[in-house]
């Protein structure tokens, strides 16, 4: 078993000293396991202000290029763990995610939190992948 651990450009980098992505080769597949993903731009910026959907779309777009990176799509995920600061927007999360698993259903925790550590941002997502062969 080989672990590898990858920050690609096409994502916005981690905002601390960890990396956004351990790929673990398995022999006959890969398992990706994405750090949290926060509503932040390529400069550290937060994006989207008070708007759910807006730092939904950026989450789901950074995890989107994290999978891309390692030939992997949404398809691949098994599990999704949330963190949203007020669980009364679940539904606002929910609309958007929806459009980027489009009819998968992987499992899920979803917990609400009292803060995350970039003020502002309203959720967390981490996500863990299994994708057949190795790359």
């Amino acid at each position: 078993m080989t672990v590898t651990f990858h920050n690609p450009p096409t994502a916005p980098p981690p905002a601390a000293a960890y990396s956004n992505l351990a790929e673990i080769d398995l022999g006959t597949a890969r398992l990706l396991v994405l750090a949290g993903q926060v509503a932040l731009d390529h400069d550290g910026e937060l994006v989207g202000g008070d708007d759910m959907r807006a730092q939904t779309r950026q989450v789901f777009d950074a995890i989107g290029a994290l999978l891309a990176d390692r030939g992997a799509t949404f398809a691949h995920v098994v599990n999704i763990r949330t963190y949203l600061t007020d669980l009364s927007r679940l539904r606002e999360y929910g609309e958007v995610r929806a459009r980027y698993l489009d009819g998968s259903a992987p499992t899920s925790t979803t917990v609400e939190v009292s803060r995350l550590f970039r003020p502002g941002a309203l959720l967390e997502v981490d996500i863990t992948a299994v994708v057949p062969g190795t790359a």
